[in-house]
């Protein structure tokens, strides 16, 4: 993974969209396999390299390109038209738009090192609502709020409760994360963020 020395993504962009147009070969394949074999190509050739370090790159600029790819591979699938809406489609395939695929990997990497942040009801006696939120350290700088830790946590953070008091129980709260994900489809991290829990 390379990062070029503005701290921009854009080079590692620029190397597995290629990739991702070759992945669009199960348009030929189309004829020949069953939807269910077609999602196997897919995780295979598409997925694996989309969800390459996407907890890093998710948010970048970029990431609209390789999410134009990610739709027009799902079209591909499921024999769908350019201007169609993808939005049901993954929900029927339940496969996770890029955006929020990208939540879930900054979710379970908050999950699988709670010991790298601090709770709320740690810091304070009294019991509030945020009392099951991680408190986030001061930061004035956007390259630190949009890196891994502090993105992490907003987007923890605005999970509903109910998935917060299962935030220890790592299986259940993978299976509830995934549910939660699809069932919103959502396209974009402002889209999770302006979701009223």
């Amino acid at each position: 993974m390379t990062v070029d020395n503005t701290l921009s993504w854009k080079q590692y962009f620029d190397t597995i969209t290629p990739k991702l147009n070759k992945a669009c070969i199960i348009t030929r394949s189309k004829l020949y396999l069953s939807n269910d074999a077609l999602k196997m190509v897919y995780y295979a050739f598409f997925h694996s390299v989309m969800s390459y370090g996407l907890i890093f790159l998710g948010n970048s600029t970029h990431s609209k390109c390789v999410f134009k790819l990610h739709k027009r591979a799902i079209r591909i699938i499921m024999g769908a038209r350019n201007k169609d809406s993808c939005r049901e489609f993954f929900k029927l395939l339940k496969i996770l738009p890029l955006s929020a695929q990208y939540i879930y990997s900054l979710l379970m990497f908050v999950v699988s090192n709670r010991n790298l942040f601090l709770d709320n009801a740690k810091l304070y006696t009294i019991k509030t609502r945020n009392s099951y939120n991680l408190h986030p350290p001061l930061s004035y700088l956007t390259k630190y709020q949009k890196g891994v830790h502090y993105a992490g946590i907003r987007v923890f953070n605005h999970l509903p409760t109910s998935k917060k008091n299962v935030a220890n129980e790592t299986k259940v709260l993978k299976k509830t994360l995934k549910r939660f994900l699809l069932d919103n489809s959502f396209y974009s991290i402002d889209e999770y963020f302006n979701f009223k829990k």
